[in-house]
């Protein structure tokens, strides 16, 4: 289907469908019961920029900034971005050991409940099969539909498949490419690299205090319109049960489109009879619209609507790179409890190598999480908030790009969830097996009546008293580990 042809079925499914393109409309869609109750997610940036695996996944810009050290790299090690370009990487792309089934399987024994490929980066390399874009990787590199494959896993094996699309970034992505002799300017290849809209506000790191400002440099037309178009076949092809984007959308130019994807996704899924909805960053959707994101960090306290964190296991880099650090496993674990104790959901991302495996690093913090949940799940999965999200100093710094050091939590510091009339309490740093929670003391200003007190995992409650301190728990052993230790609490 051309262009043309997609502008008329978006309007006439948005005209003939519940939801119309404007908030009033579109307000009040809610929360898929599936993803509050699943918690936990795995995000997946495979793309063109493992191949030179080298600083992050934005290396397909900055090779072409001749005052980054990417583009020393990218010319000692390929040539001059004139003779050797981005494009031609794809070729070195092959996937040749990309496993769908064993992906999916590992995010499963990970604990995951929902899956969430990037369909497109940046880049403007689709990962799915599409005829608006004719680089993808059905057609070159792995020559697989890679995003299909992987939704037909997790379709197997039990899990929701999402989709993410960076797209909206592309308009100025490869635009310092405009700057200096590369293949970028090459009319050959301009559905390609192309717009990659050069001007000051878009150039070199000035773009990140661009992107910020919703009234600078905002895309023309032509841009959107082809952004709407290449989304709601995004949409059509794959049937995400979760559509994310990532930043730029909250730009002024972008809202009567967005408005447009919305109506056009949710009236797509009552067909599908399917619950969806849409993750955003920034201010792009009105809360009650879409599912409010928070790159790599998190909130302060409770919010009154669910919410997600985006974060990964590496800490340099979403994608794969060979200098990479990675996250241990405790630490993700901590943040998980403390996002869903604030009512939010978890979305980790792996970045697996150019031939489809993924690092032994990323697969060991995934198996050690699973074993976690596997006896501590109950407190997690289904759960809702309680009065309060914990106790303790230690909390996060609110904000994006906050969470790559872990934070120093103490014996002391506890967060909670609530389910079926049970208080599941965390220690998030045992150093002992004795337990005080100091919001449950007699009298004070959570004075519920306590039952049976149970812990997960492979401990046992000897004892259990509660005074005017708190409820103390002493346990049969101490920890095996520094991971947090949980409490299930009953609620008479």
């Amino acid at each position: 289907m051309d262009k043309k042809a997609y502008i008329e079925l978006i309007d006439e499914t948005i005209a003939n469908g519940r939801y119309k393109a404007d908030w009033s409309s579109l307000s009040g869609h809610k929360i898929p019961s599936w993803y509050y109750e699943a918690k936990f997610g795995i995000f997946i940036h495979w793309g063109i920029y493992s191949v030179p695996a080298y600083a992050c996944e934005w290396y397909p810009r900055w090779m072409y900034n001749p005052t980054s050290h990417e583009y020393e790299f990218h010319k000692k090690n390929f040539g001059d971005p004139s003779v050797f370009g981005y494009k031609d990487f794809i070729p070195m792309f092959k996937g040749e050991k990309f496993d769908a089934d064993q992906w999916v399987e590992l995010f499963k024994n990970a604990g995951a409940k929902y899956v969430m490929p990037v369909a497109e980066h940046h880049d403007g390399f689709a990962m799915y099969d599409t005829d608006l874009n004719r680089w993808n990787a059905a057609k070159m590199g792995p020559c697989k539909d890679i995003a299909l494959e992987i939704k037909q896993a997790c379709e197997d094996k039990g899990l929701a498949f999402c989709a993410s699309s960076h797209r909206a970034e592309h308009y100025f992505f490869m635009n310092m490419g405009r700057s200096i002799d590369s293949d970028v300017n090459d009319e050959e290849y301009s559905d390609f690299y192309g717009p990659a809209v050069l001007t000051p506000e878009l150039s070199d790191t000035a773009v990140f205090a661009t992107i910020n400002d919703i009234f600078a440099a905002q895309p023309d037309e032509e841009f959107l319109t082809d952004w709407l178009v290449r989304t709601c076949e995004l949409v059509d092809r794959l049937k995400p049960s979760i559509l994310y984007f990532d930043s730029w959308i909250h730009n002024a130019a972008f809202k009567p489109y967005l408005k447009k994807v919305c109506a056009y996704y949710y009236n797509r899924a009552l067909e599908w009879c399917k619950e969806v909805t849409i993750n955003f960053k920034h201010n792009a959707f009105p809360p009650d619209v879409a599912t409010y994101d928070v790159e790599r960090g998190a909130l302060t306290g409770i919010a009154p609507t669910p919410w997600q964190t985006d974060t990964a296991i590496g800490r340099k880099s979403w994608g794969y790179t060979k200098d990479n650090e990675f996250k241990p496993a405790r630490q993700i674990i901590t943040d998980l409890i403390d996002i869903v104790s604030k009512n939010g959901m978890l979305l980790l991302n792996v970045g697996p190598k150019p031939d489809g495996t993924i690092t032994d690093e990323e697969t060991a913090v995934l198996l050690e999480i699973g074993e976690w949940l596997k006896t501590n799940g109950e407190g997690i999965y289904g759960t809702t908030p309680w009065k309060v999200f914990g106790e303790g100093e230690v909390n996060n710094i609110e904000g994006s790009f906050r969470d790559n050091d872990e934070k120093a939590f103490t014996s002391k510091d506890y967060r909670f969830t609530y389910k079926n009339g049970c208080l599941y309490a965390f220690c998030m740093h045992p150093d002992n097996n004795e337990f005080c929670i100091s919001s449950l003391k007699i009298k004070g200003e959570f004075d519920i009546v306590t039952g049976k007190v149970e812990a997960l995992g492979s401990y046992s409650v000897t004892e259990c008293n509660r005074d005017t301190e708190g409820l103390h728990i002493f346990i049969d052993k101490m920890s095996a580990s520094n991971k947090p230790i949980g409490f299930k609490i009953e609620i008479i």
